[in-house]
């Protein structure tokens, strides 16, 4: 019997894979085989669940709280958003303008699928995170990425939204702190971007997943500049749940009908084991904790940031929160790739090539998430010194 070719979606061939993933799979081998593999590759923090938030969720679980929740979320979770904007922010935003997501892709998802249609795009920051664009192409938009650099602190601006906008542009999304490169908007930059992006007659989407993982400065919210934004959040980063997949979003009032509906086709409700666990984490002592963790990520960026540029890689911009660095190495010559690709086969160092990020200088950058505890990152700093002299060897060579 002849078999049957299969017929797949063109929005599923459309869509990239993470380069990283397969440099995550080889470096797991190299892993499983006994090598000492020192990942810098992956945005996920090194700590584990801070313990209240364990022992809530355990407690959920004991308690049988393992139905679904209503599909806006539980509702003393928005109250704790809720307080926590009051706190944090100074932003009075009702416990009703918040959604509970799985993870902040279910945020992403519910606001793709409210205010874009086919045929229509928004603008976007490159390098950025590539989901972002990725879901756009799954609801049959598309992204207009705009390319940053060291200048705009790879950020957009009002000039650049005038000079980007198109007929078809329905907004942007801005992240503040930015993944690959960390660098913030501040209150006054958010405000001038808003205020470009609604006389256009658009949307304006920030992630602000970020947010708390900061460096000498606080980050703003978009919120307390414009209170039509949308924000999409995450438990994931500054929390520490990255495996609980739990996020928020916080939207105008008059859009949470059409959420709320979306929600409940899309994926019913969050995790309800998760919601209860993530009660935990604005408690006090919680908290303490989170702040702890992020001395812990300033002394990494402290120590990695000079050592990197000592080693000759150039960072033009001095990142101001999440915790990577997005790195320039043409010094060095040869593409981004191919250098991971080395440092992992030779050094047992994994890092992220800038393709994944975008096409702008994309095969001139890689990225390096201090994720990993001051001794393994001093580690990480000498094994690339090391490889660095055998990569300059084989550009010899080839060159």
């Amino acid at each position: 019997m002849q078999s049957l070719t299969p017929t797949y979606s063109a929005r599923s061939k459309a869509i990239e894979p993470f380069h990283v993933m397969a440099l995550l799979a080889r470096a797991n081998e190299l892993q499983a085989a006994g090598h000492d593999v020192i990942h810098l590759e992956i945005g996920e923090p090194d700590f584990v669940t801070a313990a209240p938030i364990i022992a809530a969720g355990q407690a959920a679980l004991a308690a049988g709280h393992t139905r679904y929740t209503a599909a806006r979320g539980l509702p003393q979770l928005r109250e704790a958003i809720s307080e926590f904007y009051r706190q944090r922010y100074g932003v009075n935003i009702a416990p009703q303008r918040v959604m509970i997501t799985p993870g902040g892709s279910g945020a992403l998802l519910l606001t793709t699928s409210l205010l874009v249609d086919p045929g229509k795009q928004w603008l976007m920051a490159d390098p950025g995170y590539p989901c972002n664009r990725h879901f756009l192409r799954l609801i049959e938009a598309s992204a207009k990425l705009v390319p940053v650099g060291p200048e705009v602190r790879y950020q957009l601006t009002p000039e650049l939204i005038a000079e980007y906008w198109q007929d078809n542009t329905v907004g942007a999304l801005l992240a503040s702190p930015a993944n690959p490169t960390g660098t913030l908007l501040s209150r006054q930059e958010l405000a001038a971007v808003s205020q470009a992006i609604h006389q256009k007659g658009g949307h304006l989407v920030v992630d602000e997943i970020y947010h708390g993982l900061t460096y000498g400065v606080d980050a703003a919210s978009v919120l307390e500049v414009d209170n039509d934004a949308f924000v999409l959040n995450s438990f994931s980063k500054y929390f520490g749940m990255t495996g609980w997949r739990l996020g928020w979003l916080v939207a105008p009032e008059a859009a949470i009908p059409e959420l709320e509906k979306l929600a409940q086709n899309l994926y019913i409700s969050a995790s309800s084991m998760a919601q209860h666990a993530a009660l935990a984490c604005f408690e006090p002592a919680t908290i303490a904790i989170f702040e702890e963790r992020r001395h812990a990520f300033a002394e990494r960026r402290n120590f990695l940031l000079p050592a990197l540029r000592d080693l000759g890689f150039t960072i033009a911009v001095e990142p101001q929160g999440a915790f990577y660095l997005y790195a320039d190495m043409s010094a060095f010559g040869g593409d981004a790739y191919a250098f991971c690709q080395h440092f992992l086969e030779t050094e047992y160092v994994a890092f992220t090539p800038g393709l994944d990020f975008g096409h702008f200088q994309a095969q001139q950058h890689v990225r390096f998430a201090y994720t990993q505890n001051l001794s393994r990152l001093q580690l990480a700093v000498d094994r690339i010194a090391r490889g660095l002299k055998s990569w300059r060897a084989i550009q010899d060579k080839t060159g």
